[in-house]
């Protein structure tokens, strides 16, 4: 008797969490949608503007930078709406702009293709939010790491399998198809995301209550007052600095150091990306046994090492094994920040606590990115 009462207390397995397999889903169906439209806009743009390095750089500027100036509102709108009908909204109207845009295109201007990554990154600053509440309202605190996992590694899939995949759609049917599979796959994730539990309104009339300004306040303060939020704040800053330099860098890594073609620089980032898959898999299997705080610290320690080790490696062989070595560790850094993130702040705030958090990370990456450079 005692041990079917034990067992029945357990929470369910993590593959059979509903909620889980309706958001990993979702999610699948986005990145294939995101990775065959960035690359169908850069090989478009690239082809039509001669590679006009201001034209290519405008595809950067129209993807990140609606982080910087919707990240606090999406985030602060995200903890008042309801999130599973946000999420839905989110990607329908991503569907319908693509369609527009679509539109736009056929009928010979060119330049509206901006618009389609433009307007998916404004949606996505309040669609995420909204995920990582019902990730903390449906998911056990002991399977939080482990559902993080899973989730890195499918970023790790995409980040191995999205150029190729992108490039070989762009190239084989051009633009305008390339385009409408992506309005089609938001369209289908939007339908899916119909499977999430129902929002609970009741809390979410009440969280309703009180002006748009005084609730981002709280979301600043709240990180502020948190020691362990705001020693995560400049864990983000520091790694965005990292992450941005390396990125910036790893062509004259592939060039200068290694005396390889340019060419080469595919074969780290592939290496490095097939590495990130396994790592998040090895965490996905023994989350339970170590702390976020461990992992993070791991991630960052092994990661500055190898960092360093690239640097100064003048050896093609030397180089692909610490960058495997180095996307081994990566997931432990992104699965260790996001956890704690959830663990130590009240899903009430969560979209908020976000919404301050992410653009450290990326305004530290891309001012990293700019100096990278010239340093």
């Amino acid at each position: 008797m005692s041990s079917q009462g034990t067992s029945a207390s357990r929470p369910p397995g993590i593959f059979s969490n509903r909620f889980l397999q309706t958001i990993l889903m979702s999610n699948v169906l986005l990145q294939i949608g995101i990775w065959v439209r960035n690359f169908a806009i850069l090989l478009f743009v690239a082809e039509v503007t001669n590679n006009d390095p201001y034209a290519i750089s405008l595809i950067s500027v129209a993807e990140f930078a609606p982080i910087f100036i919707f990240s606090f509102i999406g985030g602060t709108f995200a903890d008042r709406w309801l999130p599973k009908r946000t999420m839905i909204w989110c990607d329908l109207l991503s569907s319908v702009s693509v369609f527009v845009v679509l539109l736009a295109i056929h009928f010979g201007s060119w330049q509206s293709v901006y618009f389609v990554t433009l307007v998916s990154a404004i949606l996505s600053q309040f669609s995420q939010p909204s995920g990582m509440r019902l990730f903390k309202r449906h998911v056990p605190p002991e399977q939080l790491q482990q559902g993080m996992a899973l989730f890195q590694s499918m970023m790790a899939i995409f980040m191995v399998l999205g150029p190729m995949l992108g490039t070989y759609v762009f190239t084989t049917f051009g633009l305008e198809i390339s385009i409408s599979i992506t309005g089609a796959l938001f369209l289908l994730s939007a339908l899916v995301l119909v499977r999430l539990p129902e929002d609970e309104t009741v809390r979410q009339q009440e969280a309703k209550k009180g002006q748009f300004r005084k609730e981002l306040a709280e979301g600043f303060r709240y990180v502020w007052n948190s020691r362990v939020l705001r020693t995560l704040g400049y864990v983000f800053m520091l790694a965005g600095l990292g992450v941005g330099t390396a990125q910036a860098l790893n062509l004259f890594i592939v060039t200068e150091r290694l005396g390889m073609p340019k060419e080469f620089l595919q074969y780290l980032l592939m290496v490095n990306g097939a590495a990130m898959l396994i790592g998040g898999g090895v965490v996905a299997a023994f989350s339970r046994r170590v702390p976020p705080q461990a992992l993070l610290a791991i991630g960052m320690l092994v990661g500055a090492v190898c960092t360093v080790i690239v640097g100064y490696s003048q050896s093609v062989p030397l180089t692909l094994v610490v960058q495997f070595v180095n996307g081994l560790v990566f997931p432990c850094i992104h699965i260790g920040i996001s956890t704690m993130m959830l663990k130590w702040s009240h899903e009430s705030i969560v979209g908020r606590v976000n919404g301050v958090l992410n653009p450290m990370f990326m305004g530290m990456m891309v001012v990293a990115m700019s100096f990278a450079g010239p340093l």
